[in-house]
């Protein structure tokens, strides 16, 4: 399991944006870093310095995965046939805990990992409790019975920041989801540009 060692807002902050797009997130009032030279300007940064951010954005916003095993998907997406930016974001996509959050059973992906290791969620029937589980099309993602009526997952359900994607049948009063197809990156709703390309230059080079 990934461990979170630093706050969600403050990835934000250090990005410079609301990477998931949410309206308390302290982008929305000071668009500047945190700490004390927070402020300073910034000058104009490098090939290297691009590629790196792109990769610090992509990783964050899908809960801070590890190096390790964002890697992983990076190698993953090279094998596999087509644009490797495109495969990077379709393996990303296919996992449980993004599933879930995308299916708004819960408001934040971070969520979404805590709920599925605590064993609310099934896939295909069979409890799962691997955040990294990767789904297949057909595959149907649900909120197990006796933790549908969680104020959790009621109040996300009724998020209006975000909707559900077209790659996904939802019934929030079944509270399940059938994953209908792997996504290409235009189809993803991320609430800001997010640059696959420029992740698989930063670890090819």
């Amino acid at each position: 399991m990934t461990k979170r060692i630093e706050a969600k807002h403050k990835i934000d902050r250090r990005l410079g944006e609301n990477i998931w797009g949410r309206p308390k997130s302290p982008v929305n009032r000071r668009e500047y870093g945190p700490g004390q030279h927070g402020q300073r300007r910034k000058g104009k940064m490098s090939d290297f310095g691009t590629q790196l951010r792109a990769k610090q954005k992509l990783k964050g916003y899908y809960g801070n995965i590890s190096e390790k095993q964002f890697r992983r998907y990076y190698h993953e997406a090279l094998r596999l046939k087509g644009d490797s930016g495109e495969n990077l974001i379709g393996l990303l996509e296919r996992r449980l805990d993004a599933v879930v959050y995308r299916a708004k059973f819960v408001a934040t992906v971070f969520a979404a990992r805590q709920f599925i290791n605590h064993g609310h969620i099934r896939v295909n029937g069979r409890r799962v409790n691997i955040p990294s589980y990767l789904v297949r099309p057909n595959d149907v993602v649900e909120v197990k019975e006796a933790s549908r009526q969680l104020a959790v997952v009621i109040e996300a359900s009724q998020l209006a920041e975000r909707d559900t994607p077209d790659y996904m049948e939802v019934d929030h009063h079944k509270m399940s989801a059938k994953y209908i197809r792997v996504p290409a990156i235009a189809d993803v709703p991320y609430p800001t540009q997010m640059e696959p390309s420029l992740v698989i230059e930063f670890y090819s080079r």
